[in-house]
Parts: structure tokens; sequence; C-alpha cells
């Protein structure tokens, strides 16, 4: 792998000339330096696998010769088996690959590859026809008979390079190794005639380059390989800070000479000939509209729409573009071709254009390069219309009269001019329409804890929208339902979409996306009120830049690549919305963390409405600025806009109770249903809705939810969770079947070797169950604890106080300081009534110790109510309800102490735990305590 990313660059050295379609077989021409002899004797397991990379290249006459030397130890049999065929891609129009030496060094013997006769064979593969790219390469290929693991294998090779686009001009790119790659050897050597005004420039800290004159009429550039390793640069730094790792070099003076001498490629007088079908196409534009920004508009439209990319680098076509007239009969083109057709047309309807070259990928790091052509890989036209630049890609899509004044994300361009041209700035700023536009509308009204009925609309620009028009044409409805559940994820979170559909929009050139399902709204317990979070862009801001180090603080940071999306989010509230408001930022600063945000949000008419647009990739922080954009990014996520519900919003038994009386949740059984009915064989449409009953106690629901899921998929949790509510039920025998199947599906499952054990007590085999967890202990392991705490209560349970007691004494002796053997050690002696005095210890250190308390106070209340300090205990189970308002033992307990003090309030409480656990009465009577 090594050596094809060293032969990679060598290639990448020099690839052009008139040449023939066969490797020449040739000496290395006489101002080549040899590399140093390799001593194969000598060699251990200690050195590179990459012995020699040596680069050499020579610029003159407006030609480039590159000499590549390498030689790779074969290591192994995994570098033996990827060194064994040697592959030269090359450009037979563009320029000759002459083999100098094919050479296998094996101790001190020398066998000359190419000596036998062995030859490179021609292949012709277009291998990037897969991404619209024809450029007529062809691949010679050696197989190396009889190379060995231990051997060295070394290849000597040059190409060439002189092309007449560039009008006697030459130019190079010398790809840099730094460490922590190893050489024996390597270097970069680049000369050119002393008369020559050429340029070069590096890109990387940590070496240095010494042009000298050579004595024979030569200047000579050598860099030793590898240079010491960058300085590594931040993640988050824009990037012309980044390390380049290449020398560039060039006879170009400046840009306006590389502009002057491009600028003939994109003449287009005469290029339109009249009469002609392209002819017609610029009449029916000038006939539609007389205002320039509107034929422009049709004009790219039309270059876009109508012709397919294909970039065609064959026959002098990596700079030379393709004529309009050939574009528009075979309807294909690259960025040359489509730009100089966009040109054409533009000049032939009255508008100022001109071709200009540009950087898909350098970003701001093009302005620091040396002039030169392969500084660019892009064309697009810059025009001028009513006094304003507008920056025009033929190879986008989905441009209309709206977006013209839109500026793609390449920051620097070239015009191509006659009297030449500097770079010049492409402005950075806001699109005139979001990439992505979604809307969704949640129905929360049948209450704060359920999941909310949704419907979306998602308007998708540019890449998006061709993906999903794409997948539509060639994969069909479940690929493009597969795309909108992503794009629905990333939004809404989980979410069970159940109608889905999508339609494209020529004239505004967006996808169009439709769904519904449900939601849901993350309504969690906070402050003892409801929360819900509504903000869609400030917690998805990653600004945490590292600038410690004295080389990083002048580094700015970039905002990320570029982003344009739109969500607006309307929540419907239960009530009318009474008692709701909003908390957090309701508006927003122009930008946080480089990101520029929009924002509004209301609260009208019981419906919540918040509008976020967020814009990455066009701003950037300064150093001096870092501080101070980090405190306001993290004052604004201390902010996050959210949804909060009344204190008085009543728990979920309550809630669920006024629901189904008021037929609230029949729209979301009727999701739930429509989810079913198209996807019946698939089982987590039963465990979704099953979820839904068991939330809303329907147990036997769920059940015949459950039975139909583990018939099609018999899945562990799933019995579980089936055990659970037969459990619920009083159906022990089957609960403990349920329990049992999971254990056989997962022996190591903690959740089913307790179930299996308290229902195997339940049913009467106490000693087995006891014995079954004692046997878990002993085996150790991170889930101990739990064994021994489930243990302890099943001797409890069965009269064995003393022996429980003493179980959880010998793992809090280990263990001091956990708060879950501390409270079911309190729960043990106040539910038996055994050293009260001792278990209010326990119970109080464990709610120190606890992060949520909930049932640690449960557990200390049912030590008050043994005490017979009734007060003490109703306040505890106050302090739980308030977190865990839906706490069945809680409220139990509670509705015995109120009916005890002739509370009415009792009873609610006392059907609500009912409600909530349907056989609490059974678990407390063990107990002996009773309403």
């Amino acid at each position: 792998m090594i050596f094809r990313v060293a032969l990679a660059g060598a290639l990448c050295v020099a690839t052009a000339a008139r040449a023939g379609d066969k490797p020449l077989y040739q000496p290395a021409p006489a101002w080549v330096l040899p590399a140093p002899p390799i001593d194969a004797t000598k060699l251990t397991d200690a050195d590179p696998v990459l012995l020699v990379l040596d680069q050499q290249q020579r610029l003159e006459g407006g030609q480039l010769w590159g000499y590549s030397d390498l030689a790779m130890r074969i290591a192994s049999p995994q570098v033996l088996t990827q060194m064994g065929t040697l592959p030269l891609p090359w450009d037979p129009s563009l320029g000759d690959i002459v083999i100098h030496k094919v050479e296998i060094i094996r101790g001190a013997e020398r066998i000359d590859v190419l000596a036998s006769g062995a030859r490179f064979n021609v292949l012709h593969r277009e291998e990037g026809l897969e991404r619209a790219m024809l450029n007529g390469m062809l691949t010679a290929t050696l197989s190396v008979e009889g190379l060995r693991v231990g051997d060295v294998l070394r290849l000597n090779f040059s190409t060439t390079r002189k092309d007449p686009a560039l009008n006697g001009h030459v130019t190079t790119v010398a790809p840099v190794v730094p460490e922590p790659m190893r050489l024996q050897f390597g270097r970069i050597r680049v000369l050119w005639p002393k008369a020559s005004k050429v340029q070069w420039r590096t890109y990387m800290k940590g070496f240095t380059v010494a042009p000298v004159d050579t004595g024979n009429g030569y200047t000579e550039l050598t860099v030793k390989l590898p240079v010491a390793k960058p300085v590594e640069m931040p993640g988050d730094a824009p990037q012309r800070f980044q390390p380049l790792p290449i020398i560039d070099v060039s006879d170009y003076a400046d840009w306006a000479e590389l502009s002057k001498d491009m600028a003939p490629l994109y003449a287009t007088e005469g290029l339109i000939a009249p009469g002609s079908p392209l002819a017609a196409e610029v009449a029916r534009i000038a006939a539609a509209s007389a205002d320039p920004r509107t034929r422009t508009a049709m004009a790219l439209r039309l270059v876009q729409d109508k012709v397919r990319y294909l970039f065609k680098g064959m026959d002098g076509g990596n700079y030379v573009p393709q004529a309009p007239a050939q574009t528009w009969t075979v309807r294909y083109g690259d960025c040359k071709a489509k730009s100089l057709l966009l040109l054409a047309m533009l000049r032939a309807l009255g508008v100022e254009a001109e071709a200009t070259l540009v950087s898909a990928d350098a970003g701001d790091l093009l302005a620091i390069r040396l002039a030169s052509p392969g500084a660019f890989n892009h064309v697009i036209v810059r025009a001028t219309v009513g006094g304003e630049t507008l920056w025009l890609d033929g190879t986008g899509g989905g441009a209309r009269l709206t977006d013209l004044g839109d500026v793609p994300p390449f920051r620097h361009a070239l015009p191509l001019r006659i009297a030449g041209s500097a770079l010049v700035d492409m402005p950075l700023r806001p699109g005139s329409r979001p990439v992505t536009e979604a809307e969704y509308d949640l129905d929360a009204s049948a209450g704060v804890l359920f999941p909310a009925p949704y419907k979306a609309r998602i308007v998708l620009r540019g890449a998006g929208a061709e993906q999903i028009r794409v997948a539509s044409a060639q994969s069909g409805k479940e690929a493009v339902e597969t795309m909108i559940d992503g794009i629905l994820q990333n939004h809404l979170g989980a979410n069970e979409a159940v109608d889905r559909s999508f339609s494209y929009d020529e004239e505004s050139a967006t996808a169009v996306v439709l769904a519904s399902g449900l939601a849901y709204p993350d309504w969690s317990r906070d402050e003892q009120r409801y929360k819900t979070q509504l903000d869609s862009s400030v917690d998805g801001i990653r600004f945490a830049p590292d600038r410690a180090r004295p080389a990083w603080r002048d580094v700015p940071v970039a905002s990320g690549d570029p982003a344009d999306a739109r969500v607006v989010t309307r929540m419907r509230l239960p009530g009318g919305g009474a008692g709701f408001v909003l908390e957090g930022d309701q508006t927003l600063p122009p930008s946080l963390g480089g990101v520029l945000l929009r924002r509004s949000a209301s609260l009208t008419g019981g419906v919540i409405t918040v509008d976020d647009r967020v814009i990455k990739g066009i701003g950037e922080v300064a150093p001096a600025d870092i501080p101070a954009a980090r405190a306001q990014v993290n004052q604004a996520k201390a902010r996050l806009l959210k949804a909060v519900a009344p204190a008085d919003t009543p728990p979920l038994f309550r809630i669920v109770e006024a629901a189904k009386r008021s037929k609230a949740l029949d729209p979301i059984l009727k999701i739930y249903a429509r989810q079913i009915a198209e996807a019946p064989e698939e089982a987590g449409s039963y465990t979704d809705r099953a979820w839904f009953l068991d939330r809303i106690y329907d147990r036997a629901g769920a059940i015949r939810d459950l039975d139909k899921a583990i018939a099609l998929d018999p899945d562990a949790d799933n019995h579980l969770w089936r055990a659970r509510l037969y459990a619920a039920l009083g159906d022990d025998k089957r609960a403990l079947a349920d329990a049992q199947a999971a254990l056989a599906i997962d022996p190591g499952s903690t959740s089913a070797i307790g179930q299996v054990a308290q229902l195997t007590a339940d049913l009467g085999k106490r000693d087995d169950a006891i014995a079954m967890l004692a046997e878990r202990v002993a085996e150790g392991g991170d889930n101990k604890v739990g064994y021994a705490t489930a243990q302890a209560d099943l001797m409890a349970d069965g009269g064995q106080v003393d022996e429980a007691i003493a179980l959880l004494d010998g793992m809090i002796a280990k263990s001091p300081g956990n708060p879950s053997l501390l409270n079911s050690r309190c729960w043990m002696k106040g539910t038996h009534n055994v050293a009260l005095d001792t278990a209010l210890k326990d119970c109080t250190k464990a709610i120190e110790l606890s992060e949520s308390p909930a049932a640690v106070l449960d557990s200390r209340a049912m030590v008050y109510f043994r005490m017979q300090r009734p007060d003490d205990a109703i306040a505890d189970l106050d302090a739980a309800l308030e977190v865990s308002p839906d706490q069945a033992a809680s409220l139990y307990l509670r509705g015995v102490i109120r009916r005890q003090k002739g509370d009415k309030t009792a009873e609610g409480e006392l059907a609500a735990a009912r409600m909530i656990a349907p056989r609490i009465d059974e678990v407390y009577a063990r107990y002996g305590i009773k309403p």
C-alpha cells in the first residue's frame, strides 16, 4: 500500500505530451542523479518497507520531465501480494511513460526483470467512468515473476509533459512526504535552466528549500525526505492554516499572466453559428424576455438541466474546452464545456460575462498558492447584470432566477481576460433560499407525556433534492422512504413515519417531502416542571476551540462546512396552552461561534411556533474574539429554548384517565394501527404500539401486540417485557415461561436471571430461586451486587431476615459508599420492621449519595411509617413523588397513611397505585401492611 501511494505521487508529477500508446524502454536521462545503491545483505526487519522514494524533475523548453526511483522491501506475504503486479496508468494522448529499470534485489544478487524479455502489458480502462469522467487513461501492468518475501523490488521510470494549451509554460507540483513516514533514502530534486524565470513555493514549516546554481546552466532545488512532521493545526482552523504537503514550481510570473494565457481558450466569437440548433435556443430565450437577469437565469437553467456532466480529459481536454455546438449536440460536457457554452450564450444575449477559474476544494488556501493552472480544478462563469456580479456554475443544479445572486463557496477566482487579471475574492454570504426548509406541525394536545402526531413538509434544494430524485428514479419507493426517514430522524429524533411522499417541482428545482406520523417529544422533569427542548440550532453548535499551544494562538476558528437549513416547528399544546410558558432565548444574536443564526419564537392560541435558520461555512471567529465567543456560546447553551408545562400538570396516571375519557388518544392509536397495516410483517410495528399500550396501562392490549412481535422475532427483551406484563396481571406461570424463554435466548441476561428467580420463588420454589442467585453471586463479576441484593430480598421474604441482612452487611462492608446497597438494607429492615434505628441511618446516607433519591425517600418513608412517625413519612413520600410522580409504592403508602388519618384523598391515591401496579396490595400484604 505504501508503494502504491508513492507510485501515485510519482505519476501525478508529470502526465502529459503527445505520445504513443505503449511504454518506452530507455535508460534514465543523463541529468538524473542516481540514488545510493541498496545493500540488501544488510537489511533487517527494522528497516523501512519503502526504502527509496526519489523524485527528480526538469522543466525546460515548455516540457516537464519527471523521473521516479522507487524501491520496496517485500517484508511479508501481504506486501508480496500487493507488489506482485505493478500498475502504471498514463494518458497516451498527453504523454509518454518511459521504463528505465525493473529490478529484484535478493541479497547480493541483482535480477534485471526486463533483461529476460518481460514487458508491461497495456490495458484500457476508464477508471473514472462511475464519476462521470472520460480521461482516456491506459494502464501498463507487469506481473513480476519470481518475486519472493525478503526481496527488494526497484522500479525506475519517467513521464513527460508538454501541454500546447499552456503556450510554452510549464509547471509542476512535487508531493512532500513528512515524518513519521520512514525511508532509507528520499529526495525531491527539481531543475530548470538558470535563464528561466521559474518560481517555487512551499506551504509547510519544518524544512528549508534553497535553490543552488549547478554550474552547468541550471538551477537546482533539492529536499531530503521525509521532512519534519508539520506543526499540527487544530481541526477547526480555516483551510489557509492547514499545512499543504507540496512544493509548487511554475514559470508563470503571476496570476495575471496565467489569466492572459488561458483567456483565448474561452473566446466565443463565431461559436454559435447562425441558424444552428444552439442559435435557436438563444433566440428562444431572447424572445421570452428582454430582462438581462431573466435571460441569464434561463441560459443557466438550460446548461444545468439540459446538458449532463461528463469530464472529458482526453485529446488535450485537460485545459481545452469542448466547442459549444458539440456540447449541445452530444448533450454532455465537463465544467469547461458547460462554462464555454454558457459564456457563448450569455454574450449572444447581450450579457457581460467571462470564464473564471476556481478551486472546488482549496478554499481560502488558493490565495497563497503560486500562479499555476494546477491550483484550479473547476471553471465557472462570472457575469455582470445591472452592476451586480453573478457567479454561475453550469455544473450545478437547480439554480433559478431567485438564486442568481448566490455565491458558490470557492472563496477566490481568476477571471480569464486577454488583458490579464489578478485573483478576485468571492464574497461569502447566505444564499437566497435555504438548502433545506422543514416545517413540522406536532399535536401534543392529548398530553405532554404522550407521543405527538405530526405532519411534516420538507423542501430540499441542490444535492439533497437531486439525491432523492435519483433514488426515486433508480431505486424506487423503499429507497426514497429510507432517505426520508433519515431526514425526519435528524430533525425530530425518534419518530414513527407512516405516510411519506415525494415530488419534484421543476420550476423551483426543489424536492418536496410530505410525511406524517408520531414524534416523541422529551418532556422531562426539571425543577418540578415538565419541560421539552425546542431548540434546533444552538444545541448543534460545537464551539470548543483549543488554542492553548503557542503556535495556535493566532489561528481563527472556522464555522464548518457550508450548510443552510431552516426549521419551523409548531406544537399544539394541551388545554389550549393554559399555563404553558417559553423558557430560554426566544431570539438569538446574529452569530454564535461563527455560525449565522436567525430565530423567532412565540406562544399564541395554544400553539408554540419556533422558526430557526442556521447558516454555517461563512463566518469565522478571530483569535482575539475566541474567549468572548466561547462565553457567548456557553451562555446560549445554558438558555436553550424550552416549552414548560404548568406546575400543576398532573402525573401520567391522571393524564391517562382524562385522555381515555375524552378519547384524546384515538389519533395516536390510529397512527399505530396504520403503521401495523403498512408493515404487518415487521415486529417493530407491534412493539411500538405495545410500548404505548403499556404506557397507558392497557396491559392486555400490549400482550396481544407482543404475541405477534414474538411470533415474528422471538427476541429476549420482548419475552421479558411480556413476562412483566403477565406478572402484573397475575399470570405468574406464563410470566415464568416467558422469562425462561428469554434466558434461553440470552443466558447472560441479568434481567432474565432476576425475573426467573423472582417468579420461581413466587410459584413456591423459593429455595431453588435463592440457590440460582447464590450461584451467580459466587461467580462474581460486574453484576454481583445486583444478584446479591435480589438473593437477600428472596431470603428475607421467605423468613430469613437476619441471614438476608447479614448478606447485605457483607456486601456493604466491601462497598460502604454504594447507595443501592444501603437503600436495599434500609428497605429490608423497614418492610420487615427490624433494626429501624440503623435502617434510618442507611436511608439517610443513601439519600445523600444518590443522584435520583426517589426510591430511597420511599424506603425511608417506610421506616418512618414503622416508627409511627406518619408526618415524617408523608414528607418523604411527597418529596419522592415530586421527583417521580408515578412511583406506585409511594402513592400506595401515602394512601395507606392518609386513609388511617381519615383523609378522603387516600382512595384516589390507592386507586392510582393499583392502576400503575395491579398487584401492589399483594406485595404490601406480605409486609403486613393493608389500607
